[in-house]
């Protein structure tokens, strides 16, 4: 058989393997993509293609943080950590620039630290010690969040200039430049998760630690890296969304921890841990832009849209334990 039939066979079971694995949220979302194009208060705004690449930039810093919450729940942790982050990573670029001089492209950088450092901080203490992620991270997300009021004295960090707009609100040709960010980081994710050894132990550890530990697997390094790559994507997520409104603001990316969750519980990765997707985690947040646009075009109150997130989150956590249940 040639190389070209191996690969075209190969690309075949791995397409049939995803939609088998993933069946029901593509239903879910093929259910609300079909009512939103059909229902008269939405169907007349819905198909613009500037409400199809508003929502797609919108769910991109969703996904840049759901890539990493997804590793983190398969391998049975939580990071509360990443919207505050999120905020402290743009005001620390923003500022770079504003306060300090410095280029755009160095400033960026600082702010991605800033998100890979806190990332090492919660991989660090939870690897080290038995705290549990949920406390290391409701921590570290209300440090993170304070310094971004104090070293912004609660004010945003405004910046104006077209090469720091670029990073956010920009395009390359058509599409716009999160959007090509997100699908670098969606492929790198990928191959990270399904071609190289961190991914194989991600699952393992998730699935039984003591069983991963007795196979060798260092259960620390494992847990640093990912919590550091959480960071990372977090800190990436920061100064994209500072370049989109144009400053760094202590306020920014308040409850998106709780998008990114949803995303990764919806797209179909057990809370429990060791089982998970990064293509339902898309399928996920899919259907998270796709619901917040569709109440916005119906009007709905945005009370009454936490109500609905926190439904739908209920119900995949609940069809998940359903799930497990049904394996033992």
């Amino acid at each position: 058989m040639k190389k070209t039939e191996i690969r075209t066979s190969k690309l075949g079971e791995g397409l049939t393997r995803y939609l088998r694995e993933n069946m029901g949220i593509i239903i879910a979302f093929a259910v609300l993509y079909a009512f939103l194009s059909i229902n008269p208060v939405t169907s007349h705004a819905f198909f613009k293609s500037q409400n199809m690449f508003n929502v797609l930039r919108q769910i991109s810093t969703n996904l840049y943080l759901a890539c990493g919450m997804t590793m983190v729940i398969i391998l049975g942790g939580i990071d509360l950590s990443v919207g505050s982050i999120i905020a402290l990573s743009g005001c620390v670029a923003a500022a770079c620039v504003v306060r300090h001089g410095m280029s755009i492209p160095v400033a960026l950088l600082a702010g991605i630290l800033v998100g890979v450092l806190f990332g090492m901080l919660n991989g660090l203490i939870i690897s080290k010690t038995t705290i549990p992620a949920f406390i290391v991270t409701l921590a570290t997300m209300n440090i993170a969040r304070g310094f971004a009021y104090v070293y912004t004295g609660g004010s945003p960090v405004r910046v104006v200039t077209k090469e720091w707009q670029f990073i956010g609100a920009g395009y390359i040709g058509i599409f716009p430049t999160p959007v090509i960010i997100l699908l670098i980081i969606l492929i790198f994710t990928v191959l990270l998760m399904n071609n190289t050894r961190l991914g194989r132990h991600i699952y393992a550890v998730g699935g039984n630690v003591q069983a991963a530990r007795f196979s060798g697997i260092s259960v620390t390094k494992v847990k640093f890296r990912v919590y550091a790559y959480s960071g990372l994507m977090a800190g990436i997520a920061g100064v994209v969304l500072a370049s989109r409104m144009y400053s760094g603001q202590p306020t920014a990316g308040n409850g998106a921890e709780m998008d990114a969750i949803a995303a990764v519980v919806v797209g179909g990765t057990s809370m429990a841990g060791g089982s998970g997707k990064i293509g339902g985690t898309i399928i996920g947040a899919l259907i998270i832009g796709f619901l917040n646009n569709g109440l916005n075009l119906m009007d709905v109150n945005s009370f009454w849209q936490y109500v609905v997130k926190g439904l739908v989150i209920l119900l995949a956590v609940f069809i998940d334990f359903v799930r497990n249940r049904n394996k033992r």
